[in-house]
């Protein structure tokens, strides 16, 4: 290989089809037609002497050589990034590219809205993209560049992750307002521990586990309570309780914003449950990248301010 007579653009195209396993994604990715990611997948090739990725059903499976190359090709193309903006201001106005942040759909209604109109007022060609939140998979879906920042529970992380904290959530019980059971409770009152033990509850679980956050504190106080349902979405949790007599614990500034839409009551757990604090955390990677610090700091602006007593 030549390296002087090298188009160093191919090196982009490289780095997209590993991340996306597809030329028509990366094209997308990189705002590039599908033939033309193919054409320059085949010179690099003819440069590189390497296949580089070969067809398993519809995703391209890189060669020993392509996996070899990718993380420090990644770095490479970071540090140039970096080098080359430093001394230059960030422009939102005029930026163009994908952030996207790994979350539960918790985050759909308490963020991407006001994030949404944020950007188009503020960042138009910058895209926003909400992507699952896989339990046990956020900090290796960071690694591979799935997501550029995951909000999540606080928690024990390695040392190449950077954490900032956002906000406490607290626990609320929700329940139908025409659920004959709650006939008596008044809207923002505890809840009897006998009722909320004595009612069936949906569990937010995106495993489908029987227990939660929620169980531990129960226990704590030697009770415990009866899981009908399970279901891996908040708007699930919410749209079962709006049609059913069961209850739910769910974060309390998503309790309070849904109320009203759903039909709901809000209430008081009757046992102490320790607040989430949620975090965001991202790959010390994207430090230095203008437009990944510009909009981390958006989300931040816009959930700190959610916060409750811990």
């Amino acid at each position: 290989m030549n390296f002087a007579t090298l188009d160093l653009n191919l090196l982009r195209v490289l780095d997209a089809v590993l991340v996306e396993g597809s030329t028509t994604k990366a094209g997308d990715r990189l705002g590039l037609s599908q033939s033309a990611v193919s054409n320059a997948l085949n010179r690099l090739r003819s440069a590189l002497g390497d296949e580089l990725f070969v067809r398993r059903g519809n995703r391209l499976v890189p060669t020993d050589y392509a996996a070899g190359v990718r993380d420090g090709l990644r770095e490479e193309l970071n540090r140039l990034e970096a080098l080359l903006a430093r001394g230059r201001t960030f422009e939102p106005g005029v930026a163009d590219g994908n952030f996207k942040i790994a979350a539960s759909d918790f985050m759909a209604d308490m963020l991407m809205p006001r994030l949404g109109d944020h950007l188009a007022r503020t960042a138009p060609r910058i895209r926003a993209q909400l992507v699952d939140l896989v339990p046990q998979d956020y900090v290796a879906s960071l690694e591979r560049y799935d997501a550029d920042i995951a909000l999540i529970p606080d928690t024990d992380l390695p040392d190449w992750i950077n954490r900032e904290p956002l906000f406490h959530s607290p626990f609320s019980v929700i329940g139908r307002a025409g659920n004959p059971s709650l006939t008596e409770v008044p809207n923002g009152a505890e809840m009897q521990m006998d009722l909320f033990c004595a009612l069936g509850h949906v569990l937010f679980s995106p495993e489908g586990k029987l227990s939660a956050m929620g169980d531990a504190a129960l226990a704590r106080v030697g009770r415990e309570r009866r899981v009908a349902m399970t279901l891996p979405v908040f708007s699930g949790v919410c749209r079962a309780v709006s049609e059913s007599d069961l209850i739910a614990l769910v974060p309390m500034q998503l309790a309070h914003h849904v109320a009203q839409g759903f039909g709901l009551k809000v209430f008081a757990p009757p046992f102490p449950i320790t607040p989430a604090l949620i975090i965001a955390i991202w790959h010390k990677r994207s430090d230095q990248n203008p437009m990944a610090r510009w909009m981390r700091q958006q989300v931040f602006d816009l959930l700190k301010p959610l916060d409750a007593p811990a």
